[in-house]
């Protein structure tokens, strides 16, 4: 699957738009039932609103109905490991699982590969926002207020 995963993500890093850092990213996000899911970076004169490679192929998976990821490979234009920046590490924690394989790749074959825990530990999630806690939480505030 990582020789696909490589040539996807490739396809989508030549499709890169990155006028201003020159730095082309590509990824490859898996879903669970095999699908494919390229994604490059478009850069934006106003750096704020950028869209990052990961984020391109995660919405891409969504937007087909798909709702997890089972893999992700990761490829930057530069001569170092390219892996994903924070917000994006952050993306991926909501449709992911923290065991989930990160390839981290270069235009011909995968370099080293990681877990989203390894890149993001103690993370911040969706299971912490389980509505059974949420609403333990509001119990507690509103108990709390009503006493002062």
């Amino acid at each position: 699957m990582t020789k696909r995963m490589l040539k996807v993500a490739r396809k989508a890093m030549e499709k890169a738009y990155a006028p201003y850092s020159k730095y082309h990213v590509g990824v490859c996000a898996e879903a669970e039932d095999g699908m494919l899911f390229p994604g490059c970076n478009v850069e934006n004169a106003s750096y704020g609103i950028t869209i990052c490679a990961e984020v391109n192929a995660i919405t891409s998976l969504i937007a087909a109905g798909k709702k997890r990821i089972k893999s992700l490979l990761v490829m930057g234009s530069g001569g170092e490991l390219c892996t994903p920046c924070g917000r994006c590490r952050q993306f991926i924690r909501e449709f992911a699982s923290l065991d989930m394989p990160i390839h981290l790749a270069d235009k011909s074959k995968v370099l080293k590969t990681v877990t989203l825990d390894c890149l993001l530990p103690m993370s911040f999630g969706p299971d912490h926002l389980a509505k059974k806690d949420m609403k333990k939480t509001v119990i507690k505030k509103v108990k709390h207020n009503k006493r002062k």
